[in-house]
């Protein structure tokens, strides 16, 4: 057999004018050795199974693979339109690394894309990985944050941030493989697989057929691990930990909204460490509060895998003392409270779910179970309020946030401390298109808001105080605060002033089914009225197409710098590991 290092051609004969065909993985797609993927080719228009050639550098693709290809004859779309023919061969592995030139003929048509297979390192650096992700991390949330916190004297912060001093620095770039503003989805997916993808998609190249799960795969970071490693895994959030961010770590769907099957999902990869909110979709049809549509009762399910259950703070530390080495922690039905209303005004929901954990505490639980195993962990912690309030532009509750989220960065710094074998990442998924213009100053005279807003030297310096010495601002609602704007909006009434009573809610739709501005804000003192930029579709801000920031420390993290794609991202994570070092085993996706 010719070496590996070789183009994969796939010829067929299509009657008719040339067209476009699809492959996947696509053009300069990144593969780690070993790691199994989908292999797909789209064709436009019916084509017979005996027409098409499969060859890697003039061989027969049997010779290489080792496994048939699937001939799909017509593929169907929505009310059963015909889509045209394909090939599909599920679970794919290249154990060799090189540049893989793919070629799809038919007739006068061609296409070709290069894949990058690439190998790791062949001992590990790093024994662990925490990797910090806050959502929606932009810029100016850790300026503000830092201002928040620490304050400032004569121009110079008066303290730093945990990740102000992470030693290794990149700009990651966003976009996805269909347009370059994307979500949290595909953004993470990037990171936890290697390979850019579509909005909305997990752990899959995004094709043409409606069906949603059943898209062409790539491994995930937790499936690599359970193949090629005896390490634990844990995945923390605020969120739901069905949703977009912590999905990505495990889960395969072109639809993020398919939260029902993304918790079994879970199950099916079972990370050691589960914590988060969204026990709607774990929780059968029966028991109240659920959102499934079937009577599977995950929580009952993990119970009888040995995982301690917890849904409150006090049953997270009674589970961290039982020293089972497996935590399902499930403390809110969707999203969990943001820290202001949790620690400070005791709004949101805060009433109905009176004890939940903050970032922090599931963050300690997670790292006193997972180093407990001799062969290493791998961490994902998000901090996924910071782009949940950054939506409806709540910019007191998203900067602090962000200061629970750089507490997290400090607890794994001080893990690193005594375990110097951890690699240690915080970074951000998307940007959001926020700013701080400088002070909002209650004690100028008059009553129109916008006119205390101060900057350039009218701007001063805003008077938060931490007397308590908490990280956080003692007040909120102090009379000189920042003022922070977003350069895309629907229609709303601002006010100028932290959201006391609750989260914003900045649009609502009409009659028509538009957003417009919430008249709750309209009489507010001072507020005003501010037409949107954004289509009368939208109900809250959009994330922004800037570069995000991300830092990290100890083995492996040099292998941060420059720009990056949030896909070369994984090549570092793997690399950190020797994933690629390992010989394949049990080479299957969920």
């Amino acid at each position: 057999m010719r070496t590996l290092l070789a183009a994969l051609a796939v010829t067929t004969m299509l009657a008719g004018p040339s067209q476009a065909t699809s492959i996947f993985p696509l053009d300069r797609a990144t593969i780690l050795v070993g790691s199994p993927f989908d292999f797909k080719a789209e064709f436009d228009g019916n084509i017979k199974q005996e027409d098409v050639r499969v060859t890697v550098n003039g061989q027969d693709y049997k010779a290489v693979f080792g496994k048939d290809i699937e001939f799909v004859a017509s593929e169907k779309g929505k009310e059963d339109k015909d889509l045209g023919s394909a090939v599909l061969l599920r679970g794919l592995t290249i154990t060799v690394p090189g540049s893989y030139k793919v070629e799809v003929a038919a007739g006068s048509q061609t296409k070709s894309v290069t894949w990058d297979v690439y190998g790791t390192a062949a001992a590990p650096k790093a024994k662990n990985i925490i990797f910090l992700l806050g959502d929606g991390l932009s810029v100016a949330h850790r300026t503000g944050a830092r201002l928040l916190s620490k304050g400032m004297t004569e121009g110079k912060a008066n303290g730093r941030l945990n990740m102000d001093d992470l030693d290794h620095m990149a700009f990651i770039g966003t976009s996805a493989t269909d347009a370059i503003a994307t979500d949290s989805a595909n953004t993470m997916s990037a990171y936890m697989t290697g390979h850019k993808t579509a909005v909305n998609a997990l752990g899959v190249y995004a094709d043409r057929t409606p069906a949603s799960l059943d898209d062409p795969k790539v491994e995930t970071i937790a499936e690599a691990l359970r193949r090629a490693s005896k390490k634990s895994i844990g995945v923390v959030s605020t969120a739901e930990i069905e949703d977009a961010t912590p999905a990505a770590v495990v889960s395969h769907t072109r639809k993020r909204a398919d939260k029902a099957d993304i918790a079994g999902m879970f199950y099916g990869v079972k990370p050691d460490i589960i914590l988060g909110g969204g026990s709607a979709y774990f929780l059968p049809k029966s028991t109240p509060g659920s959102k499934r549509k079937d009577d599977t009762d995950y929580i009952q399910l993990f119970k009888d895998a040995g995982y301690a259950i917890a849904t409150d703070k006090t049953e997270l530390a009674a589970a961290n003392g039982t020293n089972t080495g497996k935590i399902l922690g499930l403390f809110h039905t969707g999203n969990m409270d943001t820290v202001l209303d949790r620690n400070f005004l005791k709004k949101g929901t805060v009433s109905k779910f009176p004890n939940q954990p903050g970032l922090e505490d599931m963050a300690k639980v997670a790292l006193d179970q997972l180093s407990k195993n001799p062969e290493g962990f791998f961490l994902m912690v998000e901090g996924a309020s910071i782009d949940k309030m950054s939506h409806p532009m709540d910019w007191d509750r998203s900067l602090y946030e962000t200061i629970e989220f750089d507490k997290v960065v400090g607890l794994a710094r001080e893990f690193a401390k005594t375990h110097p074998d951890t690699l240690v990442i915080a970074t951000g998924d998307h940007t959001h298109g926020v700013s701080i213009i400088g002070t909002i100053d209650d004690d100028k005279p008059g009553t129109e808001m916008r006119e205390k807003v101060g900057t350039y030297a009218e701007a001063g310096f805003p008077n938060y105080e931490d007397k308590d010495g908490d990280g956080y601002p003692d007040k909120v609602d102090v009379s000189k605060r920042l003022a922070v704007f977003a350069s895309n909006y629907p229609d709303y009434y601002e006010t100028f002033r932290p959201k006391m009573d609750g989260p914003f809610e900045p649009a609502i739709q009409n009659e028509k089914k538009e957003y417009v501005a919430n008249p709750a804000y309209k009489d507010i003192p001072g507020a005003v009225f501010r037409e949107g930029n954004l289509p009368r579709s939208a109900d809250t801000a959009v994330h922004a197409v800037d570069d995000i920031v991300l830092q990290a420390t100890g083995p492996g993290a040099e292998g941060f710098k420059g720009y990056m794609e949030e896909s070369d991202v994984y090549k570092v994570l793997v690399d950190a590991f020797a994933l690629g070092a390992a010989a394949p085993q049990k080479a299957q996706m969920q």
